[in-house]
């Protein structure tokens, strides 16, 4: 596959919705037909193969033109230009022809974006072996994700799954107003952070269940992780609460949206149990409910999940953690570094 980085422009042809699901990093969406457009020329092609062509090939000249005048000059004219469409052909091929014609030094994917995700699909088989990991345990609250901030901060090599996933990893754990990734493309962005990495170094990650929010790690990347060695993190119940309030301050201030995504575990936790929740949410008692939350739910699951993953957990060394702010936390990822990242 390419060394995409030698590229001053990646041209992706296909319709955005394509792109939205998956695309190459960097890669700049100049589509030669729109979604509306693609889906008629893809409905006429049943019928008529000869007159959807016709159709697409007006629309993509047309769109073709515009990009060069709008899109194009952002660019700089004497740098190379790869182009992909979705099995490397016409769509590439229009937009290849146009710009060898007018002189860039031009290339077209062979096999399009359907070569690139077999090739993402069988690097994510291998590369996630090639890692020693560093894997940070400990119940939810505790600032296990502000740590790897720290440990990143003082140059160890870290992969923010989470970050990733555009998601917490619980049931409650969606970003307001982020949408997360589709699988594919959280797969491509997986990837590249990996690709990033130096083996001869650990890399430094959170323990994680298998999907977090609606995508899934690689079996390969789950496997390399349980080989890996793990730290256990504890910080007090009061700074959890503190941190939930700042991390969750959208359901403090929204204690029934809370609760809506709640409901899905009711059956899991009892009725009572969550008729006190809805009862502490009423009376906005959200430092309460949040502790509740965490000591009636969240640490017994987190505890049954952490050693399904790594039965042996207990033996991992501890860390306290006693301050969870910016600076505090950064003191210990200096000292973890020195005794740990190596």
């Amino acid at each position: 596959m390419h060394d995409f980085s030698s590229y001053a422009l990646i041209i992706d042809a296909r319709s955005p919705r394509e792109y939205e699901e998956d695309h190459i990093p960097g890669a700049v969406n100049m589509p030669v037909v729109n979604n509306d457009e693609y889906a008629e020329v893809g409905t006429m092609h049943r019928t008529d193969k000869m007159g959807a062509y016709s159709i697409g090939v007006r629309y993509s000249l047309a769109n073709i033109a515009r990009h060069l005048s709008e899109d194009l000059p952002k660019y700089p004219k004497d740098g190379k230009v790869l182009v992909y469409c979705f099995r490397g052909g016409k769509r590439s091929k229009l937009w290849f022809d146009a710009l060898e014609t007018i002189g860039y030094n031009v290339e077209k994917l062979q096999g399009g974006w359907k070569a690139y995700r077999r090739w993402v699909n069988e690097q994510l088989e291998t590369v996630p072996a090639k890692f020693q990991y560093k894997v940070l345990s400990g119940p939810t609250g505790c600032g296990k994700t502000r740590l790897l901030y720290a440990l990143r901060d003082a140059g160890c090599q870290v992969v923010d799954l989470e970050a990733i996933a555009r998601h917490r990893g619980s049931i409650i754990g969606a970003v307001p107003g982020t949408p997360q990734p589709t699988q594919k493309y959280f797969d491509t962005l997986l990837l590249q952070d990996l690709a990033k990495c130096d083996p001869a170094r650990p890399v430094w990650v959170e323990a994680e269940s298998k999907k977090i929010g609606n995508v899934q790690l690689p079996d390969s990347l789950q496997d390399a992780m349980r080989k890996g060695a793990t730290i256990r993190l504890h910080a007090d119940m009061q700074q959890r609460v503190s941190l939930w309030r700042e991390d969750y301050k959208h359901f403090e201030e929204d204690p029934e949206g809370l609760l809506e995504r709640l409901r899905f575990i009711r059956s899991l936790v009892g009725g009572k149990e969550y008729e006190e929740w809805e009862k502490l949410a009423a009376e906005r008692q959200m430092p309460e409910l949040f502790e509740r939350l965490m000591r009636n739910h969240y640490d017994p699951a987190y505890r049954r999940s952490i050693l399904r993953e790594y039965p042996n957990i207990d033996q991992s060394p501890l860390i306290e953690l006693n301050d969870l702010s910016p600076a505090g936390l950064l003191e210990v990822a200096k000292k973890i570094r020195e005794q740990y990242d190596n």
